[in-house]
């Protein structure tokens, strides 16, 4: 991008941003069923604790690397070296594996809504066929173009919002007209129980608090530069906690956290809304599922080959086969994108085996991609850590405060994440084989398959190219 086309972004325009990339309802409904109201603090500490500094750290990466416009390989090689940069950026995309199997039984369930006004009871085994057929519909559409996907997803993004906003002024219209929660509201339902599962359902929040990594890259866009970034971002920060905390506080006013299902609670809470205030039921139901339905397909289309093909184009060229690489007519690795799809396959029929219910099978699958999620940033702070010990005489336009105050920082993060990701790897109570072939295994077999396409990629190099590709870029600085 060229000086002239810098600082474009004014302060709003990065608070939307920020807010868009990573504000969710769905968040909110998945976190109370696991932890009640004791999620609303926890949003909060989230963002604070975890968002935050993170973008921090993502906004020194790009400052460093400000003559690049590459994303996370460039600013992981540029403290690390080649092989870390290509194991976060794989991470990313293996990330979005798992993610897939969360957000396609929810499509199902919000088309449900969206068709019949109501949530078609289906079995684990016909969820996940179902799922199937609509991953493969997708990747389809969105290897041949999908053209109307950008203004689509714009204007449901927007109606999810205006949803949101109004269920949090009618719920608190509702509490000051009297009505009873249906789950109370007080100080002690939102102490959380510090215990083995509690530490394994933090991942899920600091998931929903996620998004730094697509915000910070516009360090260099901001009118008035890092500074005015740095004072946006705490703001939104800020803003988005609260948002969540006030969201999480609420979203029991209506429907006990014990009724709300993953699949279809946003439409749930609405329905209550609904029944309190004398609104027509059918008619909200397939209105709240359409807008679901419709935000939440278009976001499949766009994650089916958006990250295969940043992936892809991150990358050093021969680590990969040409023709997986390739891109069509339409610009999008087409086979790449249906080699996901093959591997989509058994990480949803594997959680499958192991759940006697639709509830059940998404408890497993969100808690995976929860833990799974945690891997990319922990790379990134990995770096990040090795920046300020080894390179922080470097320059560049913004830094997290002193060194010992950015060590001190990412390695409090460090600490989180690392017992967060083992705790939800190991959930209680879970299936023994779930954990073993889904949550252990899935994360070794991927990791190792990585690791191995890596070496052979090494081995076809110079001795000159392999010390290079080595050595982080901060040493040609």
């Amino acid at each position: 991008m060229s000086e002239k086309k810098r600082n474009t972004i004014g302060k709003f325009g990065l608070l939307s941003l920020t807010f868009a990339a990573v504000y969710s309802f769905n968040n909110v409904i998945n976190n109370n069923i696991e932890l009640g109201l004791a999620s609303a603090p926890m949003f909060f500490l989230a963002t604070l604790l975890y968002f935050i500094p993170f973008c921090l750290i993502i906004a020194e990466f790009v400052s460093l690397n400000k003559n690049s416009e590459a994303g996370v390989y460039a600013w992981v090689k540029s403290a690390l070296g080649g092989r870390w940069a290509f194991i976060t950026a794989y991470t990313y995309w293996f990330v979005n594996l798992f993610f897939f199997t969360s957000l396609l039984p929810r499509v199902i369930a919000y088309a449900s809504y969206a068709f019949l006004g109501y949530e078609y009871m289906l079995t684990p085994v016909a969820t996940t066929v179902l799922s199937m057929v609509l991953f493969a519909l997708s990747t389809w559409v969105s290897t041949n173009g999908a053209k109307m996907l950008g203004p689509i997803t714009s204007v449901t993004s927007s109606l999810m919002l205006l949803l949101t906003l109004s269920y949090i002024l009618l719920s608190g219209v509702a509490l000051v007209g009297g009505i009873q929660p249906a789950d109370p509201i007080s100080v002690e339902a939102m102490i959380p129980d510090f215990n083995w599962a509690f530490l394994g359902i933090t991942t899920w929040i600091f998931m929903a608090a996620g998004g730094a990594e697509s915000v910070a890259v516009y360090v260099n866009d901001v009118k008035g530069g890092s500074k005015s970034f740095v004072k946006v971002i705490i703001l939104a920060g800020i803003f988005i906690g609260v948002l969540y905390s006030v969201s999480s506080v609420l979203i029991n006013v209506f429907v006990s956290s014990k009724e709300l299902k993953f699949t279809g609670g946003s439409v749930q809470v609405f329905h209550g809304m609904a029944v309190y205030f004398g609104l027509p039921e059918i008619v909200v139901n397939r209105f709240v599922g359409l807008v679901s339905f419709t935000a939440m397909f278009g976001s499949l289309l766009m994650w089916t080959a958006t990250p295969v093909k940043i992936f892809f184009s991150e990358i050093p060229g021969g680590i990969f086969g040409e023709k997986t690489v390739a891109l069509n007519k339409n610009g999008v690795p087409a086979r790449a994108a249906w080699i996901q799809f093959l591997i989509v396959i058994p990480l949803m029929i594997i959680p499958m085996l192991g759940s006697s219910t639709v509830q059940d099978l998404m408890n497993t699958i969100i808690n995976m991609t929860a833990a799974a999620s945690m891997l990319p940033p922990l790379f990134i702070m990995l770096a990040y850590l090795n920046l300020r010990r080894k390179y922080d005489h470097l320059p560049r336009d913004f830094k997290m405060g002193s060194q010992r105050t950015g060590i001190a920082i990412v390695s409090m993060l460090i600490a989180i994440f690392t017992v967060g990701f083992i705790a939800s790897t190991f959930p209680t109570g879970g299936n023994i084989l779930t954990i073993v072939f889904y949550n252990v295994g899935g994360i070794v077999i991927f990791l190792g398959f990585a690791w191995w396409k890596y070496n052979r990629y090494i081995k076809g190099l110079t001795t000159e190219e392999q010390v290079k590709e080595a050595r982080p870029v901060v040493h040609s600085v």
